[in-house]
């Protein structure tokens, strides 16, 4: 069987890096984004299909996997990255806009999850990953909307290793606590003292995840870099 990795939600940071490592392992790689032209460079790099979906929406995200069926096959690796952020305090915010990150954070969660479910069922094997945040276990003020979504999506992996861990699919959520590095956004203190998150860490992490014995799983895993407060 061919080794295969969708990762939606795709765009610069830890995604790139996971399908860049992904792809340096000889794995096919599948990216999907509401926004796929942001993909065309790491597309070339890793070799992979860009899909354009909006993870939120029913009817895209069966699209994806039913392209994915004729194309790719069902992924051994799926991993779910969008979030919705919305700031402001409780008496401020709009609420179709609280609903529409929350559908982003969370419910496209489910959606992913459900249809890579079906499939990883009928193949008796799999791995379904959630890229979750310090909010999804202690909501912060102003930050409500990003706490209910990241709070739900850690939920969603809790009940779904309980449900599919015994049926030979691994779930895993990943608790990023600190901010990633990227191009824009250098080390705090400028020094290149590892002061955050490094975004070739974290896909390592993750790719170390879908390699446990099942034996040995882990559903959740807490990543923060050495100066980050607990």
């Amino acid at each position: 069987m061919t080794r295969s990795v969708l990762i939606v939600g795709a765009g610069a940071g830890l995604s790139a890096s996971l399908a860049m490592q992904c792809a340096n392992l000889g794995m096919d790689v599948a990216l999907a984004a509401r926004n796929i032209e942001k993909l065309e460079d790491i597309g070339v790099k890793t070799r992979a299909s860009l899909h354009k979906c909006d993870a939120s929406k029913i009817e895209d995200v069966e699209r994806l996997f039913e392209d994915l069926d004729t194309k790719l096959g069902t992924p051994e690796l799926v991993v779910y990255n969008p979030s919705g952020r919305l700031r402001g305090a409780i008496e401020t915010l709009d609420p179709e806009k609280t609903k529409e990150a929350l559908d982003v954070t969370c419910f496209g969660a489910f959606l992913v999850a459900q249809q890579a479910a079906k499939r990883m069922l009928k193949r008796g094997s799999g791995s379904i990953f959630f890229t979750g945040a310090s909010a999804g276990v202690k909501g912060f003020a102003n930050s409500s909307v990003f706490a209910m979504g990241k709070f739900g999506l850690r939920g969603l992996a809790q009940a779904l290793a309980r449900e599919l861990h015994p049926k030979n699919i691994h779930i895993g959520h990943f608790v990023i606590d600190g901010g990633i590095r990227s191009n824009t956004r250098s080390d705090r203190n400028g020094n290149g003292d590892d002061d955050m998150l490094d975004p070739d860490q974290i896909a390592k992490t993750y790719l170390q995840f879908h390699d446990q014995h099942k034996s040995a799983w882990a559903w959740e895993v807490e990543l923060r870099p050495w100066v980050e407060t607990f």
